[in-house]
């Protein structure tokens, strides 16, 4: 029978850098992290061949004393927790003490070190029985790692090539540059100077490394409850992509995956993204450090938050706030005049903190003039016939409509010019010409009409004069008969007429211009594939849009000057009013100085 025997203690570090010490990147993360637990107000980090060669981290912290020297190349020796109270309430990046023992057994690594206030610097080598030198340093820390894996052959062949690697490690000092914008940054990769970050605000560091495309695309997002704080930034649904690997979440300082807060993420964006588009975040959330347990991952790349669902709630909610503002509270281009008489736009500024300065033109009363009151509640009454007759209206806009000057800035859409088409409104505002898609922009307002209605079980009915009977299989007649409760709630009234046949007698009063067969047919889907449960649940929204997009004005429809103004109002007053239900752009803006460049005036 094989006996018990303790492990030797390099074997017992060289196990445990099996946890910590995935690739070099793994070791630039836990070196970054003690630079900046230190006090550091820079760092300097010198790569060679994907810091499988070389990884030297160089800052300006407190240092470590010449004593404590051999003590920080422990195992589970560290400065920053000592109590069971510390390990609870963790303000550190690093805490465990295993770091740079796991790393000194599987690489060649020394420690140059000056404490503050002493004669000189002193160097420690990783190697048993190794005592501090002396050394030249100003001040700070200097950590040197070369030849990864050298005395494990099996581990280095998995590693990736050089240049995979270094993606890797750069991608790791941009997140850790992202939490402390204060800190001055430098990477140099085989002797090549790829960035040197200078100390700024959080938006300016953001923009330096997600780029300005990001922060230009991006809300501004700030919000509180209680101990919990989140600011940052959100892409615009319709500015996302495809890419995966856009969401930056830090809590506490601390780069995370978190599962709570991903899911948070995709259903705050379900109904405002497009196909397969993904939501792009960089977000600082702040918690109380006694209700989130950082040590539960070797890598601290996981977190488990005391109540998850609070978590999850709040997230939930601050994002989906800050994509629901109406289109009047939307950050937009300010226009300023040029000393050559040309309008520029010039972007709002950026503060530190993330405190949010609104352009000055939201500033302003956006209340509705007169004459849009009118429009809005003439396209009330043409909400009726909307859809219904094919042939255009007389009274249809001209070419090119004058629009009243109101003294001020006028509302953020501006005013109806023209159609083009019969697809898209022509409008003006302050800055330019707005584009507005009128199927999608009345398809979100009916959409979130819809749900306000639902919500508070205050859907109206319309009833319909002739009954619209369409033909059904005996599962459709079924379908209703058993969901009769269920279509009443949803403001429907659908009878058998016969063997074959059902009749629509009452349709939801929002969307009683659109085909009541057509509307019928697509719940009564709904409901034999998901049931009553599902419905008032996950697939809910999914039918509401569908009752939406079938209710909304369709392409083609001629509408008039005031009828198209009552719809700009509206979709100032409509939340999430930038994407239709399926995520498309409902409206642009080009302004002057792009019609400008189009036509090349000036230059």
């Amino acid at each position: 029978m094989p006996t018990i025997a303790r492990l030797p203690d390099l074997l017992i570090s060289q196990i445990a850098a099996g946890e910590v010490v995935e690739r070099p990147a793994s070791v630039l993360k836990e070196l970054l992290e003690n630079s900046l637990d230190a006090g550091s107000k820079a760092i300097q980090v010198h790569l060679e061949e994907g810091g499988v060669k070389l990884i030297r981290v160089t800052d300006d912290g407190c240092g470590i004393a010449k004593d404590e020297l051999a003590l920080a190349l422990t195992r589970h020796a560290t400065s920053k927790i000592s109590s069971l109270d510390d390990l609870e309430r963790v303000g550190t990046l690093g805490f465990r003490g295993e770091a740079l023992a796991s790393v000194a057994s599987v690489a060649r690594l020394s420690i140059t070190s000056r404490e503050r206030g002493a004669g000189h610097a002193w160097k420690l080598r990783g190697e048993p029985g190794a005592e501090p030198e002396p050394a030249a340093l100003m001040a700070g820390t200097v950590v040197e790692m070369r030849d990864l894996y050298f005395n494990t052959p099996a581990r280095r062949k998995f590693l990736k090539s050089e240049s995979t690697e270094f993606a890797h490690c750069a991608d790791a000092v941009k997140r850790l540059a992202l939490t402390r914008p204060d800190v001055a940054i430098s990477l140099t990769h085989n002797g090549r100077n790829l960035f040197q970050l200078a100390p700024a605000d959080a938006p300016r560091r953001i923009a330096d490394i997600l780029g300005d495309d990001f922060l230009g695309a991006a809300r501004r997002l700030d919000a509180a409850a209680g101990p919990l704080s989140m600011s940052g930034f959100a892409i615009d649904p319709t500015r996302a992509t495809d890419a995966k690997d856009g969401q930056y979440v830090f809590v506490n300082g601390r780069f995370v995956r978190d599962k709570i807060i991903s899911h948070a993420l995709r259903e705050a964006y379900r109904d405002v993204l497009h196909g397969s588009r993904q939501p792009a975040v960089c977000l600082f959330v702040n918690i109380d450090p006694a209700l989130v347990d950082v040590n539960v991952h070797p890598a601290k790349t996981e977190v488990r938050f005391r109540d998850s669902r609070a978590m999850h709630q709040f997230v939930f909610h601050a994002i989906q706030r800050t994509l629901a503002a109406p289109v009047q509270a939307e950050a937009a281009p300010t226009l300023v005049e040029r000393s050559n008489g040309t309008n520029a736009t010039v972007t709002p500024e950026i503060r530190p903190n993330f405190e949010y300065a609104p352009p000055l033109r939201h500033q302003a009363s956006l209340g509705v003039a007169e004459p849009a009151a009118a429009a809005y509640l003439a396209f009330a009454r043409a909400a009726q016939d909307i859809g219904q007759s094919p042939a255009p209206r007389p009274e249809v806009a001209p070419q090119f409509q004058p629009v009243e000057s109101t003294g001020s800035d006028g509302p953020p859409l501006g005013y109806a010019l023209a159609q083009l088409h019969g697809i898209y409104i022509l409008a003006q505002n302050a800055h330019g010409l707005i584009l507005i898609d009128m199927h999608a922009a009345h398809e979100r307002i009916l959409y979130e009409k819809l749900k306000t209605a639902f919500d508070h079980r205050q859907i109206a009915t319309q009833a319909l004069l002739i009954p619209a009977v369409f033909a059904a299989d005996p599962l459709n007649i079924a379908a209703v008969e058993e969901h009769a409760d269920a279509l009443a709630d949803l403001g429907f009234q659908i009878a058998p007429l016969g063997p074959n046949q059902l009749g629509v007698r009452a349709v939801p009063a929002l969307l009683q211009s659109g085909d009541p067969a057509a509307l019928a047919k697509s719940l009564i889907a709904e409901l034999r594939e998901h049931g009553i449960t599902q419905l008032a649940t996950a697939r809910r929204n999914e039918l509401l849009a569908t009752m939406a997009c079938h209710g909304a004005v369709r392409a083609r429809r001629q509408l008039t000057v005031p009828e198209m103004n009552a719809l700009l109002r509206q979709m100032e007053e409509t939340e999430r009013a930038g994407q239709c239900n399926h995520g498309r752009p409902t409206w642009t803006e080009l302004t002057m100085e792009q019609l400008d460049k189009l036509f090349l005036r000036g230059q």
